[in-house]
């Protein structure tokens, strides 16, 4: 087995903290480059909050890095825990479906919402685009002000830069397969 970077095994907070810190860039820059609160970005860098994919994307492009590599984790982790590769939030969990997609502008994901859970938080906006594919459950997804209700096998393209979110309306969780475009 080839020896793991440090980097790999640590969570997605303490990745994100490592590398800002590395290249010697402070909250102030990242919040300004993301749009987040720092009070937001140091619960994710203390690990207190998993922040959802769209944030996790810029995020990285704040960093100039690829996102896969917050997502990556050791093979060794990924031994010790069945699902180590799914990364959860309160409401939801996501699973990269693209690993290796280094310097890449598409990625994939497989989304499982909780019924009748939405993301928390504010909408959530990136560059690029958008795909929504429904697999399982009903959602309702807001891109600005406008709502569109998707159901299984529906789905929904759209411009990322607007600010969105997604909700499960149904009884049952909810699953997804999401594609984000970033230029």
């Amino acid at each position: 087995m080839p020896p793991k970077k440090a980097s790999e095994s640590k969570p997605i907070g303490k990745k994100v903290k490592s590398i800002r810190t590395q290249k010697k860039m402070t909250l102030d820059q990242i919040a300004n480059d993301t749009g987040c609160s720092i009070d937001y970005l140091k619960k994710i860098e203390s690990c207190k909050e998993m922040p959802p994919v769209g944030t996790l994307l810029r995020i990285a492009r704040a960093l100039h890095i690829d996102s896969g590599d917050l997502l990556k984790e050791s093979q060794e982790t990924l031994q010790q825990r069945a699902q180590s590769y799914t990364k959860r939030t309160k409401n939801y969990a996501y699973t990269t479906l693209t690993p290796g997609a280094e310097n890449k502008h598409l990625k994939a994901f497989r989304v499982n919402i909780k019924a009748g859970q939405e993301h928390e938080g504010v909408g959530y906006q990136h560059e690029g685009e958008e795909f929504i594919y429904v697999l399982t459950g009903q959602v309702e997804v807001a891109i600005g002000e406008h709502i569109n209700a998707l159901q299984t096998n529906g789905c929904l393209h759209f411009n990322s830069a607007i600010v969105h979110n997604i909700r499960n309306v149904g009884d049952s969780d909810a699953e997804l397969v999401v594609v984000i475009y970033n230029p």
